[in-house]
């Protein structure tokens, strides 16, 4: 059985910043973390990638062998490529799947796939419960009805994203704001779940339903096929005439 191919990429910032509470909680890095829970699962094969490689770790051959490319980011949205991104944008309408998380959410990859500007309401940390509003979804499969989340960025509604294809997961902060946590959407060949959980600063990506979650989801946005070839698009001079 081949396995899917996943490139899990964070910025790397935080974690490198002298002070900053998110060094000790991911000293190497949250993705580090990330990959390492995915490579337990005998059907995966996790690699990493980081904004100050070169190319961001996003070169041609490591996006054509990236069946599932899952991304975290937060404060350098801005100095992601252009050209990384719409190679990212092709190949996803081709066929590859994307995990966004957490702050991502504002990441310039996502807010290409979606068309919207994908503002959302936060403040600092709150507890938050996870309920699933899917249950029969793949990726909710093996989650309880709910799961707590001791200490995470509040993020609130209104979200501004398209209306999702499903929506998996509504989260509730003990301050009273609710947001759509796991959503789902295709665009062209291409899955996407976008999944809130994930403040750098808060150890929430040791959470085991946290990791469930995010396991099935790369089973999920795994293509079925991959598209080869260049997607066709009408010469705009022809039809003008």
């Amino acid at each position: 059985m081949e396995k899917i191919r996943v490139t899990v990429w964070n910025e790397f910032r935080h974690e490198r910043e002298e002070g900053h509470k998110s060094g000790k909680v991911y000293p190497e890095g949250l993705h580090k973390v990330i990959a390492e829970f995915l490579s337990k699962d005998e059907g995966i094969a996790a690699r990493t990638a980081t904004l100050d490689e070169p190319l961001h770790g996003l070169s041609d051959e490591v996006l054509d062998n990236t069946d599932v490319l899952m991304w975290w980011g937060h404060g350098y949205h801005d100095e992601v490529s252009d050209e990384i991104v719409k190679k990212i944008q092709d190949r996803i309408l081709k066929g590859m799947g994307l995990i966004v998380l957490h702050s991502g959410h504002y990441s310039k990859i996502f807010r290409t796939m979606m068309g919207t500007s994908c503002l959302l309401r936060w403040r600092d940390g709150d507890r938050e419960r996870v309920w699933c509003c899917k249950p029969s979804h793949p990726i909710a499969d093996g989650i309880p009805e709910y799961f707590e989340i001791p200490e995470e960025e509040m993020y609130g509604e209104f979200f501004d994203i398209p209306e999702p294809d499903d929506l998996i997961f509504m989260g509730w902060f003990k301050g009273g704001e609710v947001f759509r946590s796991g959503c789902t959407f295709h665009r062209g060949h291409g899955k996407i779940f976008y999944f809130q959980p994930g403040h750098e600063e808060y150890p929430v990506y040791y959470i085991p339903e946290v990791q469930k979650v995010i396991n099935n989801a790369v089973h999920w946005v795994n293509p079925q096929h991959r598209l080869d070839g260049e997607l066709f698009a009408p010469n705009p001079e022809a039809l003008e005439k």
